[in-house]
């Protein structure tokens, strides 16, 4: 066995690949059609296809049915009813002022961040004063009649992309 020498160092047997050779004649073994098979666009020099090209099949992007209206500038806002304050005031879990911070930790709803909107879904005996990013209109109503106050906070702008 000889040493390995840094002028002796040879790659692994069958590690590296001869590259093919497109395009130079017979002798290469790639002569003729150059491995571009017989006639068609894509033996044609210049040829180019769209990436979504999908040789004249109805694209997926005419295939997939396509209907309503998804604003950009919509804001996912969690809801909240009125019963369900009711029904967390009796439990004790809501007691006084409800923020979207006591609701969080009530359980009321599930993301922390989100915007909150109260509506007026149910019967609401429970004096509270609730804040929220928005209110319905029946439940600010129904707040109000049961000696509560709705105080809206603001909601975070959304900027124009």
């Amino acid at each position: 066995m000889s040493k390995d020498v840094l002028s002796n160092l040879t790659p692994a047997k069958g590690s590296r690949k001869k590259t093919k050779r497109i395009g130079r004649g017979q002798g290469s073994g790639h002569g003729g059609t150059a491995t571009k098979g017989h006639k068609g666009a894509k033996a044609r020099s210049g040829h180019k296809f769209k990436l979504w090209f999908e040789g004249g099949q109805m694209p997926l992007t005419r295939r997939v049915p396509k209907f309503g209206f998804k604003s950009r500038n919509a804001v996912d806002m969690q809801v909240v009813n009125v019963s369900t304050l009711e029904e967390l005031a009796q439990k004790n879990r809501l007691a006084g002022t409800v923020t979207p911070a006591s609701l969080f930790v009530a359980g009321a709803i599930s993301k922390k961040h989100e915007p909150v909107k109260i509506l007026g879904d149910g019967k609401l005996t429970s004096k509270l004063e609730i804040s929220a990013h928005a209110f319905s209109k029946s439940a600010v109503t129904k707040i109000e009649a049961a000696g509560g106050t709705a105080t809206v906070l603001a909601t975070k702008s959304v900027e124009a992309k």
